[in-house]
Parts: structure tokens; sequence; C-alpha cells
């Protein structure tokens, strides 16, 4: 996955995104982030997402509009007009190839290439169980349906041959030191063990909620070091900051960035100044020539020992690109922000696409002040 060149799809008036290993985006609610995430997994997965619908019952037909509203969901046929012009890869990819996938890469595959973690994961845990596919209503776009399938299937399979989580020291302060469990007892739902005490799913905060299927589908992607999914080239991570405290969020970052170590190309959708901090961070270390050790620094780990970083020599050589999804008289023009750069006199460059914008203002405020004052 290289390119991605966009004009007039829904909100999105322009795009040309170049995509790194990571790649972040940025931009205001409803400005079209998760519309071009979405469109990058049917470009991507189209053969096996018809198969998918097929097999649950849905109408894969000929009528490329009733197909957009099956992928994307209800109230989206609107979405591509006749001004829509879509390039992938160098592909052109007009409206009809929704009701055929023939002559296109995808024609040949009989499995999904890219996993998509959707922003409204937690829609997908009802009770404390993840929902069946079909068990969502008409709005619901196709991304949401097949994550809460994967996560039942996972669970239910016993693929993991366990029945409790405790995803590591790195998120001890969600669960406060304790595990995911399965209770089995009277029907299979999802508990916190505390302390001795077992917690119901709707007991649980609002982060140790979101967390689950997040934590859970990097457990999918990366069972054990290091190993990966093996059909699976491309992961798309919508807001995984929901719900999190900052430190949390960190850990988040160094499980993407686990990802991206492994050999996945992954994009990140995100609102979260801390995000950014980390991309801005790593591409001056990069530039800087730095040390892995100081790589490891960021996340606190010990990186003394040279032979056990975890930034090792070719996560270094990594490329993290970031676009902001700037609004402009309603329509969204994308603009490439990569360099982060604080000096730069383009306000969407220095100040992160806005994620930075409140922060910088308040400290010229305070400074004025306090100069005044002084």
């Amino acid at each position: 996955m290289e390119n991605i060149k966009i004009k007039s799809l829904g909100p999105i008036k322009e795009a040309d995104i170049n995509f790194g290993d990571l790649t972040f985006f940025v931009g205001p609610q409803a400005s079209g982030k998760s519309i071009v995430l979405q469109l990058i997994k049917l470009l991507m997965d189209r053969a096996e997402i018809e198969r998918m619908l097929k097999k649950y019952g849905f109408v894969w037909s000929q009528n490329s509009r009733n197909n957009l509203e099956l992928f994307f969901g209800e109230g989206m046929a609107d979405l591509w007009t006749e001004r829509t012009d879509v390039l992938f890869d160098g592909i052109n990819y007009p409206l009809n190839f929704l009701s055929s996938v023939k002559g296109y890469p995808q024609e040949q595959r009989d499995y999904e290439e890219l996993l998509y973690i959707p922003a409204d994961r937690v829609l997908c845990l009802s009770n404390g169980w993840p929902r069946f596919f079909n068990d969502f209503d008409e709005s619901a776009p196709f991304v949401l349906r097949e994550f809460s399938e994967l996560l039942r299937l996972y669970l239910e399979t016993g693929a993991l041959d366990r029945d409790t989580w405790p995803f590591g020291t790195a998120v001890d302060d969600i669960y406060l030191g304790g595990q995911i469990m399965i209770d089995r007892q009277k029907r299979k739902r999802l508990m916190l063990e505390i302390n001795g005490a077992e917690l119901p799913f709707m007991t649980w905060s609002s982060g140790q909620k979101e967390f689950f299927p997040l934590a859970l589908s990097f457990d999918i992607l990366a069972p054990f070091e290091p190993r990966r999914l093996s059909h699976v080239n491309f992961i798309i991570v919508d807001e995984p900051e929901m719900g999190l405290h900052p430190a949390a969020i960190k850990s988040v970052i160094l499980q993407i960035v686990g990802l991206i170590k492994r050999g996945y190309q992954v994009i990140v959708s995100t609102h979260s100044p801390v995000l950014l901090e980390f991309a801005w961070a790593f591409n001056i270390l990069k530039t800087e020539k730095a040390p892995a050790a100081a790589f490891d620094s960021l996340f606190d780990i010990d990186g003394n020992d040279k032979s056990n970083s975890f930034f090792d020599k070719n996560l270094i050589k990594k490329n993290i690109n970031t676009y902001y999804f700037n609004r402009v008289d309603g329509q969204v023009i994308v603009k490439d922000i990569s360099s982060l750069d604080a000096g730069n006199e383009d306000l969407a460059v220095s100040e992160w696409g806005g994620l930075s914008s409140f922060a910088s203002k308040a400290n010229d405020i305070v400074a004025t002040i306090a100069a005044n004052n002084g």
C-alpha cells in the first residue's frame, strides 16, 4: 500500500496520501477520516467483503449504490458521485467496481489482507460478549459487523487455549492489576477479576470497556513474539485513544509500534496529541541518528542493554507520515503535515492539525501575562 488519490468523495474534496509504515490521520469530527479509512478497506478486500456479506444473508448485487450502503451503512448511497475519482496504488476504481471485482488484484484472493479496528468498537460488546455479525441495525457499517464477529469467533473457538487475559504489566493501570476472564457457568460473558472479586462487564469503567476489544485485537494480531497473522499485512486503528488516560495511550502506542515491528503497515486515525507527540519525537530522533536507547526511553524501557533494545535498527528505519483533514468552506482538503515542525509558518503543520493549538495559545497568553506582571 503506497498511495491513494481521492477527489469528491463525501466531504473529501481532494486527498493525495502517501502511506508510511505508520500513517496518522488527524482532523475534526465529520471531516471524512473514517470514510477514507473504510474506503481503503473496501479497495483492499472487496472480494472478501462480498463473500462475507453473502454468507450472512445480505444481497450483494449489480447495483453499486446498494452495495455502497451495505458496506458503509444505511444512508451512504450518495457518498460516491459522478465527480468522484479514486486512484489506489496506480489503479483507477470507478463506482461499478462495487458490482464486479474482475480485473482487480482482489479477484485472485479468498482472504482479507487488511484488519480494521473501528472507533465504535465498544458497541461490539453487548452484556459482556461480542455481538453476532447480523446483530446490528441497518445503519451499522461493515467494518463494525466484521470486527465484532472476529472477536466473537476468537473468544468462542478458544484460540488462545486459555480463559484469562492479563494483557501484561503495560496496562495494569487500566484493569487495576486484575485480569479479564470468561465466566462459563451460566452463559459466556466477560468478567474482570480483581483481588478475588469478579465484576461483570456493565460495572467496568468506560476506559476498561473501551480498551478490551482493542487489546484483544492486538492479541489476535500478535499472539506470541515474533508471530503475526500470515494473511493480514495492513491494519487500520480508528481512534485507539478512546476513553483512555494519557499513560494508557502511551501503552497503546507501544502496542502499535510492536505491530509495525512485526511487519504490518498501520494507519491510525486520532484526536489525541499524545500520538503525534510520539510521531514528532520519533522523526526528530531518527533525523538526529539517536541511539536505540533514546527511542526506548520514550516508553520508559531500559535501553542500557543494546542487544535487547525494543527499538532495533530495522524499527528505527521505519517511516511515519501524518495527514491533516482540513475543512475549508464546507469541504475537506487532506494535507501532508508529516514534518510536524513547530516553527513552520503553516499553522496546519506547526499546530499539528489543531491538536496542539490550545496548548500553544495557552502558553502564549500565560507568557504574555507573566511578562507584563514581571
